[in-house]
């Protein structure tokens, strides 16, 4: 089973994940309207890198923007959450070991404590994002299933390595349900709202160029 799930059901999540984004970026692209978006950015290419590349860098820093400065504990655990979320999988020593054993990949790796502490954090974060769309009415209205499954297909790595890296009790059913929930969430993300890890770029970047050309940007120096 071992072999299996890291071998060519690997190679099958991967695929999908890697084939399902570049679609999905594709599609993105393809979808901006000609007229309504992509003649301005073309005209006016400086003031609309400019506005994404703003856009973009005040929205990966903690409070650096009025959104974030709103819910100041919230935004916090949205950080920890992400933070861990994408470099936690990058970095861990166990996936270290596993590409330099199937694939001859040699990568860095965290320190074992680290990325302990770190999958604590995505846990104990995500905990608490739930906890607030089910205490919080604003949040709960716009809450389906769907959000719940979602942070129950994102949590269930991380839950699950975390039960394998200390030899609890059904060590090799953890391991196997560890790395079956990896592959899980890989396939997943081209499909769901997990994509926005790529498409926030994308979206975030048209709207900083949207805003750097077409809204005050240009101090009314465009012409409609």
């Amino acid at each position: 089973m071992y072999q299996f799930v890291t071998g060519p059901l690997a190679w099958v999540a991967f695929s999908v994940f890697f084939i399902g984004l570049l679609v999905r970026t594709i599609w993105y692209i393809r979808g901006l309207d000609w007229k309504l978006d992509r003649v301005a950015y073309t005209e006016h290419a400086v003031y609309g890198i400019k506005g994404a590349i703003r856009s973009i860098v005040y929205w990966l820093i903690p409070y650096g923007t009025h959104s974030w400065r709103y819910y100041k504990g919230t935004t916090a655990l949205v950080f920890i959450f992400h933070f861990g979320l994408l470099l936690t999988p990058l970095l861990v020593q166990g996936h270290s070991v596993l590409l330099l054993e199937k694939w001859g990949i040699s990568t860095w790796a965290l320190p074992e404590g680290v990325s302990d502490f770190l999958t604590m954090m995505v846990i104990v974060a995500g905990v608490f994002l739930v906890l607030r769309r089910i205490s919080m009415p604003e949040v709960r209205i716009v809450t389906t299933a769907y959000d719940y499954l979602l942070m129950g297909i994102t949590l269930a790595p991380f839950v699950t390595g975390f039960m394998a890296y200390h030899q609890a009790p059904g060590y090799q059913g953890w391991l196997i349900a560890h790395i079956l929930s990896g592959e899980i969430m890989l396939v997943a993300i081209p499909f769901t709202k997990l994509s926005h890890f790529v498409l926030f770029f994308l979206s975030r970047g048209q709207l900083g160029a949207d805003f750097g050309i077409k809204r005050g940007g240009m101090k009314n120096k465009f012409a409609w």
